[in-house]
């Protein structure tokens, strides 16, 4: 069987959104491995962050932190300008940043509702809106989001999170025919039962919902990100990693 290989990724600039941790420093990590400068942005865990950026440094990379606050609608925009001053035009676009906030449809009101969207929906949105452009001019661009498998099946989360993460499938869609033709791709996958951070309840009790019998590894999921991006001709899919969970 052949082994997986980093695709060629020398000379690209990568922004990597909720990279201070689990799949974003994985993916971060990974894509520096691949020759890309990696872009390290972060909510709030600066020490983390850096972290990521000293290992990358320390073999022989290329990256730097990006702070923004992903709640604000002029964040996108102001992390992109940021990036390309620092970094240079950003070739790959890792839409990773999410809320992942528990909640039933009674416990979740409007301002909950509206922060979880503009986190998960409308900041990937105005990034790939300000990032989009330039990769078309330029004949090379690669978009990712990072979705759920909630948002084919609501998942367990709530509401507000199922429908986030819906929306960057109809949103990874509508973008992907409209660049395909100049070089730039756009797709998503759609993981569930990672450990991170972001596990929405005990991870043993989780463990037995999933075919594989175990919890997935952000690194597996940083992989298949890679081997996405390293990929031309795969445009304007939503690509699942669950452990079985949710064949389709």
């Amino acid at each position: 069987m052949r082994e997986f290989t980093h695709p060629d990724l020398g000379g690209r600039v990568a922004l990597i959104t909720g990279a201070s941790g689990g799949i974003g420093a994985e993916l971060s990590t990974r894509l520096a491995a691949s020759g890309a400068a990696a872009a390290v942005h972060y909510g709030t865990n600066r020490a983390s962050a850096q972290r990521v950026v000293e290992a990358i440094v320390a073999g022989g990379g290329r990256a730097a932190t990006f702070a923004a606050d992903l709640r604000d609608r002029q964040a996108p925009e102001q992390l992109i300008a940021a990036v390309e001053e620092e970094l240079g035009a950003v070739d790959i676009l890792c839409a990773n940043a999410a809320l992942s906030r528990r909640g039933t449809f009674q416990e979740i009101d409007a301002d909950a509702f509206d922060e979880t969207i503009a986190v998960n929906l409308r900041a990937p949105y105005l990034l790939a809106r300000r990032a989009l452009p330039g990769m078309v001019e330029r004949g090379f661009g690669r978009v990712l989001f990072v979705s759920s498998i909630a948002g084919f099946t609501g998942g367990i989360t709530g509401p507000h999170y199922a429908a986030s993460k819906a929306g960057l499938h109809g949103l990874t869609h509508f973008l992907a025919s409209r660049v395909a033709p100049s070089g730039v791709t756009v797709n998503a996958i759609a993981p569930a039962l990672i450990m991170t951070g972001m596990l929405p309840g005990d991870p043993d009790e989780l463990a037995r919902r999933v075919p594989v019998a175990r919890l997935g590894a952000p690194g597996e999921v940083a992989d298949l990100a890679v081997a996405v991006l390293g990929n031309g001709y795969m445009t304007n899919q939503v690509i699942s990693i669950d452990g079985g969970l949710h064949p389709r």
